[in-house]
């Protein structure tokens, strides 16, 4: 059961909490002792000044305590000592177990210390097998693992639109049901994407029955972020009621102009469910622009359904590609600036919008795009959020910080800046130099709070016994340097990040360590 998300506690009571265990004034030993830092520790709080306490892989000490025999010492006067961050919403599936990128300094240079995979219903399904395979060489974060709904119901059922028979739907409760007793934290939906798109609600309230009855949550793509932004969070609500589970809103956002307006109805739903007595929080990066395929983004569902080839064969059939172009000329008319993240065939498109490659081309715009989905499809980043919007839902209580990236390192793409600095973002742009939330706040929305939602007990706050994983930040310097045009900027002013209570970056420099784990949840029977 997911723990309650309540108020924080004042200061200077958490303080005498956190002291609890040194009240016979006993001298602590620690390996590491960070040592005069501001603490915030992730209940939302105020920071307070103190000396945090590790020994191997667990914090022992936070606050005021009588200093044992210290192995190492770290002046931290004028810096913030926080929880590593915890991002909800991460698509690295794939790179957390490639040697390349497993590491993940683009996260840890964010001050994350954990990622959860499996997002957007798409990702591995053999849940101890993907484990296996983090474990079996270290990362530079530890993972937690959501069971992919969309991926399941492929494997089970190929993209194929329509209801499943009763022996497939028994097939895809039972993989759901061996998922959670091998660790998975709950099950993600993708439904804007193929197969998630196809799957009525009863279909996904069966599944998330049965995850809901081992103790997982239930985390969505919702169906819509535009025009039927509310009533996709409905349904989202509604699946968390049936299957007896809490219910998460991923990327929290109104995408379209004329969707402008959704986003505070729809906060005033989840509201109103919250006081009801329903477990529904969301997440949300803070940029007004999204990424993702350009097929999701601009082309009818129908059209992909069978796979790549398949849409790539009624691209040439003259019926149905008439029938997909007046589709796509009524999304653009109503997208701003789409541009173009990676495109293998023409690298020379990255980082131009739709309408300059089309203008250069003296070409129209649909057919552009229908050319580029006869060819592979693209990666894109879409315009199409209101900046008033994304400030107000991230002053909501019940909102956590979460990046919908991947670990990466620079290459020739043009990705969302979102993968290098979501986490810098929101704390050293909206909250330090904008005020735009409270700095006790943003940390929160990073580490308690998303410790809660997910239901990791074992971390998300600096308090004795739980893990060691830290991180160190000057509030002055720590900033997001990624931008749209320049997206591999790593962020700065990270000084230090302790993984399980190894080094990952010191004195503002990555270490190379991979002490990063596997989280496997406690399955309940």
């Amino acid at each position: 059961m997911i723990p309650h998300i309540s108020r924080p506690l004042p200061a200077i009571l958490l303080l005498i909490l956190a002291t609890i265990a040194g009240a016979d004034d006993s001298p602590v030993n620690a390996d590491i002792l960070f040592v005069g830092g501001t603490i915030f520790d992730g209940s939302g709080a105020e920071g307070v000044v103190g000396d945090v306490a590790i020994q191997g892989n667990k914090i022992v000490a936070v606050g005021k305590f009588t200093h044992g025999k210290v192995l190492q010492r770290i002046n931290c006067t004028g810096l913030v000592i926080a929880p590593g961050f915890i991002d909800l919403h991460n698509h690295s599936d794939g790179p957390i177990v490639a040697p390349a990128t497993r590491g993940n300094v683009n996260y840890l240079t964010q001050g994350c210390t954990t990622i959860v995979t499996g997002n957007c219903g798409s990702g591995p399904i053999r849940v101890k097998e993907f484990y296996d395979k983090v474990d079996a060489a270290g990362s530079g974060t530890h993972v937690a693992h959501l069971l992919p709904q969309g991926s399941l119901r492929e494997f089970v059922m190929q993209r194929v639109n329509r209801k499943p028979t009763e022996e497939e739907l028994v097939k895809m409760r039972d993989l759901a049901a061996k998922a959670m007793e091998e660790g998975a934290w709950g099950m993600s939906t993708g439904l804007i994407y193929i197969p998630g798109t196809f799957c009525e609600t009863e279909e996904l309230i069966e599944i998330a029955k049965v995850v809901g009855s081992r103790g997982g949550i239930y985390a969505s793509h919702i169906r819509n972020e535009s025009k039927q932004l509310v009533e996709s969070v409905e349904e989202a609500m509604q699946i968390g009621r049936e299957g007896k589970m809490p219910v998460h809103i991923s990327h929290f956002k109104a995408s379209g102009a004329d969707a402008w307006g959704q986003l505070r109805i729809a906060a005033n739903a989840i509201e109103k469910a919250r006081t009801s007595g329903e477990r529904v929080t969301a997440d949300q990066y803070p940029y007004i622009a999204s990424s993702t395929s350009l097929e999701a983004t601009l082309l009818p569902t129908w059209a992909g359904e069978g796979g790549r080839k398949k849409l790539e064969e009624r691209l040439k059939n003259e019926e149905t590609r008439a029938k997909i172009k007046a589709a796509v000329d009524k999304a653009l008319s109503v997208k701003r600036r789409i541009q173009i993240a990676s495109f293998g065939p023409n690298p020379e498109y990255v980082g131009k919008s739709l309408d300059e490659i089309a203008a250069a081309q003296k070409r129209d715009t649909t057919d552009l795009v229908l050319d580029i989905e006869s060819r592979g499809g693209a990666r894109v980043i879409n315009f199409g959020m209101n900046e008033e919007e994304v400030r107000m839902a991230m002053q909501l209580p019940w909102v956590a910080t979460a990046s919908d990236g991947s670990a990466r390192i620079p290459d020739q793409d043009q990705p969302h800046p979102r993968s290098y600095g979501t986490f810098s973002r929101k704390i050293g742009l909206y909250s330090v130099r904008e005020k735009v939330l409270p700095l006790a706040q943003a940390i929160r929305s990073s580490s308690g709070l998303p410790a809660d939602i997910l239901g990791l007990t074992d971390r998300g706050y600096l308090r004795p016994g739980l893990a060691a994983d830290i991180a160190v930040f000057d509030p002055k310097t720590f900033v997001d340097t990624a931008t749209y045009d320049h997206p591999a900027r790593y962020s700065t002013g990270l000084k230090y990040v302790f993984v399980a209570g190894t080094p990952a970056i010191f004195e503002g420099t990555p270490t190379g360590s991979l002490a990063g784990r596997a989280l496997r949840k406690a399955f309940k029977k």
